[in-house]
């Protein structure tokens, strides 16, 4: 963990230097996850079956690879109620928090007697990667399915690595409506989804976060499919004056690093010995919880303290343009309402990032490294297309025609300038 203090003559260079650690893949994972990516899309299933093996120990084959009904069923029956229900009023929720976003078509006819427009359309076929390996993610599936299903998206296939789906992964699916469960991950799942093997069809756009090679492999893609924005690892940055409790503080920070070794929390506050306060919370709170390992050496390697005026916060937090902040300050709004680049903005002292996880209802898929400078979170916008309308009668044709005619002639086009002035002539 490294501490920075804004008084320090080198602060600054020392800050942005750590700002752009986090930015951009390995090009050892990309060069690895070309190969693995072109080789489904040449060979289709017996490639991703070969890797499935390899990479996942697992044997699969298309009469197989497809979690059928009754097993999503069997699955999510194991699931404990109060998971389930909690599932439900999430996904409700979640549900509601997108119907809001829902876009409006429009058409107007403007002053020159054109009528102009558009219509919002949704995708035909979405990919929803969940990932395995160190947890369960059922909040992963409904944050990626809800806002698909709000969109109008008819047909969702997700997958996920093979082995035993989790319960509550199953459970989340069934309530969120995905009948197409397929038992890949990896960048070859992402490349089933792209190009299709055997059984898997193509889609038309694949989201959903996972590891560096889902990422990369996600990347490779893009063009052939859409994309979200590829997800790294999990970060927050507290923000957090001296009235807050210690305590609380910490545990924010570590709902974070315990997502993986690699996962990123940052303290911002102006009083180091608060910071300091906070760190003992911290080196208690690591040998009590059962994700202490990768918790620790995230904290370890990729934690910082930052101690500065309240007031510089949130420059500080645009440099970092992280995933969540947490502004944990007696006035959240004042400072809050000068980041630009944030994923999410979480908003006093009783508004911690793990409630937007789950159950706030907005999304948890958020950009990551730095992606916030460019990126939003998921939402019903990921699925859904805006189409152009354009009506011109003679009238309006006769006022848009003759700067069509002389901007197409002035970029060498006169197959433009013809079609528009073919109509002028008409007209006269």
């Amino acid at each position: 963990m490294r501490w920075f203090r804004a008084s320090e003559p080198d602060f600054q260079a020392r800050f942005e230097a750590f700002a752009q650690e986090r930015r951009g893949g390995s090009p050892d994972v990309d060069s690895a996850t070309a190969d693995i990516v072109e080789a489904v899309r040449r060979e289709g299933f017996p490639a991703l079956a070969r890797f499935t093996a390899r990479f996942d120990g697992t044997e699969i084959d298309e009469t197989t690879v497809r979690v059928t009904a009754d097993q999503i069923a069997e699955g999510a029956a194991l699931c404990p109620e109060p998971v389930r229900d909690a599932l439900r009023f999430a996904a409700d929720r979640i549900t509601r928090y997108h119907e809001r976003q829902r876009p409006a078509d429009a058409r107007w006819t403007d002053e020159e007697g054109a009528t102009l427009g558009w219509r919002w359309t949704a995708l035909d076929s979405v990919g929803v990667y969940v990932p395995g390996g160190r947890a369960a993610y059922p909040s992963s599936v409904l944050m990626n399915v809800a806002p698909a299903r709000v969109a109008g998206v008819g047909r969702i296939a997700m997958v996920s690595p093979p082995g035993r789906l989790d319960p509550a992964v199953l459970a989340a699916a069934q309530i969120a409506g995905v009948t197409e469960v397929w038992r890949v991950g990896g960048a070859q799942a992402v490349a089933a989804l792209a190009y299709g093997a055997g059984p898997i069809r193509p889609v038309d756009k694949i989201v959903g976060p996972g590891n560096a090679w889902v990422a990369a492999a996600k990347r490779r893609v893009f063009g052939q499919v859409g994309i979200d924005t590829p997800a790294g690892p999990s970060e927050i940055v507290v923000v957090a004056d001296a009235a807050n409790d210690p305590a609380w503080i910490a545990a924010d920070l570590l709902a974070q690093a315990e997502h993986d070794p690699a996962a990123q929390a940052v303290l911002i506050t102006d009083d180091a010995g608060f910071a300091a306060q906070v760190c003992a919370e911290i080196d208690r709170l690591l040998d009590e919880i059962a994700t202490g390992e990768a918790a620790r050496a995230s904290w370890r390697d990729h934690g910082a303290v930052v101690v500065a005026p309240l007031d510089a916060t949130p420059a500080l937090v645009d440099r970092l343009a992280p995933e969540h902040v947490e502004f944990a300050t007696a006035q959240p709004e004042a400072l809050s309402s000068r980041v630009r680049h944030a994923g999410a903005v979480f908003l006093g002292r009783h508004a911690p990032e793990a409630v937007g996880d789950y159950v706030a209802g907005s999304n948890h898929v958020l950009p990551t490294g730095g992606a916030a400078r460019f990126a939003s979170g998921l939402s019903i916008y990921d699925f859904l297309k805006r189409t152009s309308l354009l009506s011109f009668e003679a009238a309006a044709m006769a006022v848009l025609g003759p700067p069509t005619v002389v901007l197409a002639e002035a970029e060498g086009l006169p197959a433009h300038a013809r079609s528009a002035r073919l109509r002028l002539e008409v007209q006269r």
